[in-house]
């Protein structure tokens, strides 16, 4: 293959040269090697600063580097100091080899798609616009006009860290990316991570990644999501559900830019945009102590809100012809036409499931219909009246607070059917808040 892209290889020592040199190729690039005589380092990709056992000198010339493409420090020490002085200095990260050859080899990478996307004339940027931009998202009410106008203007400020509010089922992802495939960040990864998905004993490795034997079961050294979004944007849904404790770590990020793995000493430099997402109302989980306040006016930096389905019931009908033609073709069936009953059914309906509800609705009908036909009644086939409260024990009275507290949490769960996350919407609390509540409650 014919190497498309540059790294300038600048020797303090030649430890990692040979290795260096191999890594580059086989990324599909071409080491150029910097002769002294030649002056200040510049090259047309990255540059690879060498310093093996002499970090301290490498850091000297780093500070004198043209910045017009990043600068990397490679060292054997795996001293923290050394990496929090490279980045003061202006390089965007260090890193101890062997141990982080990995980590290079995939930020490497990521550099490599950047500037072959460059050289290929965006073709590549532009694909993934297409299928993730804002004409993606379909609506034309003026809810949704002003949600969308707001966001555009947003878009191309790469650094500016979004908070997107909106009922579960509104698009809040779908929007995530058309800010990032639209914008500066276009050609790097959009990483995503729904906070409420993962164990809040896991969810800290997840985001930072942890060192070699920083736990039982951390039998290798892994990158966190902050670092494998580098370039790009990393997208945290449900971000109201995150443990206070790690609160604070992604505020320390976030104003920084610099993380720091599960078990290990030396920080990592980072360039991400942070789109934060969440159904629930921050300022209310602010109030109950859920949520930190000086975290939320990090993420609030702009606020975008997406209107409920019911509040753009104009766009229902956009949507549903978009979901057919898209369904019908999954499915291998011709498109069945919207007739007036059918537009009626979907009006008449007031979609507390948002969007999602109304694909998922259009999907059901399709495959229940006759074949190029859609039936009114196939729409809702499987809807079911909601079920009658469950017979109960009445609320603890007379009782202290608490207790009548968590028996109301306990009696919202068995209404729900057992769906925590439904009850913890009725109830108006985190989900966290409410396994407390249960976890409280158990004799």
């Amino acid at each position: 293959m014919t190497p498309d892209w540059n790294v300038l290889l600048v020797p303090i020592s030649e430890s990692f040269r040979t290795t260096l040199e191999g890594l580059v190729r086989e990324l599909g690039a071409l080491p150029v090697p910097w002769h002294p005589i030649e002056g200040r380092p510049r090259a047309e990709g990255p540059v690879l600063v060498l310093g093996g056992g002499v970090e301290t000198d490498a850091i000297d010339l780093v500070t004198e580097l043209d910045k017009s493409h990043p600068v990397f420090l490679i060292g054997a020490s795996t001293d923290h100091r050394i990496g929090s002085a490279a980045v003061r200095a202006g390089a965007r990260d260090y890193f101890a080899l062997p141990a982080d050859l990995d980590t290079l080899r995939r930020t490497l990478e990521r550099e490599g798609r950047a500037r072959r996307g460059a050289t290929e004339g965006g073709r590549f940027a532009a694909a993934e616009r297409t299928a993730n931009g804002f004409q993606t998202i379909v609506g034309s009410s003026d809810p949704m006009r002003r949600a969308l106008d707001q966001a555009r203007r947003v878009t191309q400020h790469g650094g500016v860290t979004v908070l997107i509010t909106g009922e579960t089922g509104t698009g809040k992802e779908l929007l995530a990316r058309a800010i990032h495939y639209e914008g500066p960040r276009a050609t790097g990864p959009f990483v995503e991570i729904n906070c409420a998905a993962i164990p809040a004993a896991l969810l800290e490795s997840e985001l930072f990644g942890h060192e070699k034997g920083a736990f039982t079961g951390a039998i290798a050294t892994k990158p966190g999501l902050f670092e494998l979004a580098h370039g790009g944007t990393l997208f945290l849904d449900e971000v109201a559900t995150m443990p206070m404790e790690l609160q604070a770590k992604l505020l320390r990020a976030l104003e920084s830019r610099e993380i720091r793995r599960v078990g290990g000493q030396r920080t990592h430099h980072i360039e991400v945009r942070v789109i934060a997402a969440t159904h629930g109302d921050l300022r209310s989980a602010i109030a109950r102590g859920e949520f930190r306040e000086d975290l939320f006016y990090r993420l609030n930096v702009v606020a975008l809100a997406l209107p409920p389905l019911r509040e753009r019931m104009q766009d229902v009908e956009q949507l549903a012809e978009v979901f057919l033609e898209r369904l019908a073709a999954t499915y291998a069936l011709p498109v069945p036409p919207l007739t007036p009953a059918l537009r009626a059914a979907l009006h008449a309906h007031p979609w507390p499931g948002n969007v999602r509800e109304l694909r998922n609705t259009i999907e059901r009908g399709l495959v229940l219909s006759a074949r190029g036909t859609l039936d009114p009644e196939a729409l809702f086939a499987s809807d079911t009246p909601p079920a009658a409260p469950r017979s109960s024990p009445l609320l603890p009275f007379p009782a202290d607070l608490a207790t009548i507290t968590r028996a109301a949490a306990r009696a919202m769960v068995e209404f729900t059917g057992g769906n925590k996350s439904e009850a913890a919407r009725r109830l108006d609390i985190s989900r966290p808040r409410l396994n407390r509540l249960l976890d409280d409650s158990t004799p």
